[in-house]
């Protein structure tokens, strides 16, 4: 048969070939140990609800996929790869987990890690040089940035470096890191793939083999291993990966239209617009702009904070991703850093009717 199309892939992938009699959903397998004899021992090593969730995230990114217990596991699992004091050059804007991470890791003394704009393409290549690793994020968080990726990734390789991209924000459906040149694709899993705010996993797609087996080998060495439940939800949101995502992403560029025409909103960050400084590069390495939406409240921070108040429909919360919307000022956070604005609102568009969502946000715009 052909290649199926990726929106197949996720209802598919995952189950093993199908026999009479064989259940249709693949099963939860929740038992920490097994018999000897077979091919599971214990769960920190491998179980088949892992392996099941690790199966359908690879075929999405054809790749090799390594589930960790959350998205910073995974990142940390990359991270711990590289040997100790090599430079790594990271984004100025990313999530402020693993930043806070590379900067306990510099702190110490185990990495060496220098910050560069990487929307900016010429800038972020200058900044290589001797490093080990590039990790870069796009779209970024907050600012939905995006980065060229192939661009960065040839750099890298021709420099000895490899590329670690943190593809939360595209999903595995909108972007397809390991063909942009990848090394290692990271995703908190928690966020769209799961979809549904209920559970924490994160997961490294890699572009071979060698590079799943050490990280399966990090994995069950620091005890950073998924549970059988959170994999098995995290493969059930696969399933609706497609369907949500494209009811997000057109609920999003609806929303972002009307925010850009709102008076008390003097900037809108959305690759999807025309006037994006991403949206040219967007267009040529995603096949959907997604459904992450970053705004700048015109009158200040205050007004931001009463903006995220006053919704009512829409969650105020952190995290994205969800079949819910979520709406949250990220400069309440002091980790967020000196580059993104205080009136800055992330706006994480779910699955509502976009009429309901607006009615809401404009209604807390205007009060605000």
């Amino acid at each position: 048969m052909n290649r199926p199309h990726p929106n197949t892939v996720c209802v598919e992938a995952g189950s093993h070939n199908p026999t009479a009699g064989d259940p249709v959903s693949e099963p939860l397998h929740l038992s920490t140990t097994y018999r000897h004899g077979g091919d599971y021992e214990y769960i920190r090593e491998a179980s088949p609800t892992i392996e099941a969730f690790e199966r359908a995230v690879g075929a999405l990114e054809a790749g090799q996929a390594v589930a960790f217990s959350s998205g910073m596991a995974a990142s940390a699992a990359v991270l711990d790869g590289l040997a100790p004091g090599s430079r790594v050059v990271a984004p100025t804007v990313g999530y402020k987990g693993v930043r806070r991470l590379l900067a306990d890791r510099d702190t110490v003394g185990a990495l060496d890690v220098s910050y560069v704009d990487q929307t900016d393409t010429a800038t972020a290549i200058d900044a290589i040089g001797d490093a080990k690793l590039v990790w870069a994020e796009s779209p970024n968080n907050p600012l939905i940035g995006i980065t060229d990726l192939r661009a960065l990734a040839d750099a890298a390789h021709e420099r000895g470096a490899r590329l670690a991209v943190d593809a939360t924000l595209a999903t595995p459906l909108l972007q397809r890191s390991l063909e942009l040149g990848a090394d290692f694709v990271v995703h908190s899993a928690t966020k769209y793939i799961a979809g549904h705010s209920d559970s924490l996993l994160g997961v490294v797609v890699c572009a071979d083999e060698d590079g799943a087996r050490a990280l399966t080998a990090r994995r069950a060495m620091t005890g950073a291993v998924p549970g059988p439940f959170e994999t098995f939800l995290g493969l059930r949101g696969i399933r609706t990966l497609a369907l949500r995502v494209e009811r997000s992403q057109d609920n999003a560029v609806e929303l972002a239209g009307r925010l850009a025409g709102h008076p008390a909103v003097s900037r809108v960050r959305y690759p999807g617009l025309d006037d994006d400084p991403g949206h040219e590069l967007a267009t040529r390495q995603m096949s959907g702009f997604g459904a992450m939406i970053a705004f700048e409240v015109g009158a200040g921070s205050e007004a931001a904070d009463a903006v995220c108040a006053g919704v009512e429909r829409i969650a105020n919360a952190t995290s994205l991703g969800g079949v819910e919307t979520l709406i949250e000022r990220r400069g309440r956070y002091p980790g967020e850093g000196e580059h993104v604005p205080a009136n800055l609102i992330r706006l994480s568009v779910g699955c509502e009717h976009v009429d309901d969502l607006w009615d809401d946000l404009e209604r807390a715009l205007d009060g605000a």
